[in-house]
């Protein structure tokens, strides 16, 4: 009976045991190049994989971000922001560009990725982010 017991217990433990996550997160530091106000990123996003692109930005900048791609979509968080906050832009409810003057000095986070339908087909998505501050 104490067999039994404990087998019943350390299966349930074990089930009660989070899934590793095979989910890679990259991020990338935005850069301009002399003289320049934008750049572009190419990447792709696959499956349930992130893409962060950070920036450092001044209050009362203006940022302009548009993405290219059939089914990646972006976020954009405010500095202090990220993943499981809210977004100061969610792409896959107002679209694939994003313009307005920043609120605050800090690193913004723009973050590629694919809906959950896509992802669990294990969706390889190619994209161009135009990422621009003036």
């Amino acid at each position: 009976m104490k067999k039994q017991f404990m087998s019943i217990t350390v299966t349930v433990a074990l089930l009660c045991i989070p899934a590793i996550a095979k989910d890679k997160v990259t991020t990338t530091q935005v850069h301009f190049d002399k003289g320049t106000t934008g750049t572009i990123a190419k990447g792709q996003v696959k499956g349930y994989d992130t893409v962060n692109y950070t920036l450092d930005a001044k209050k009362g900048q203006y940022m302009h971000i548009s993405l290219e791609s059939k089914k990646a979509y972006m976020n954009v968080y405010e500095p202090g922001k990220g993943m499981g906050a809210a977004a100061m832009f969610i792409g896959s409810i107002k679209g694939k560009s994003y313009t307005g003057t920043l609120a605050k000095n800090g690193i913004y986070r723009i973050q590629v990725y694919l809906m959950r339908n896509e992802a669990r087909r294990g969706t390889n998505a190619p994209y161009l982010l135009h990422i621009g501050i003036e």
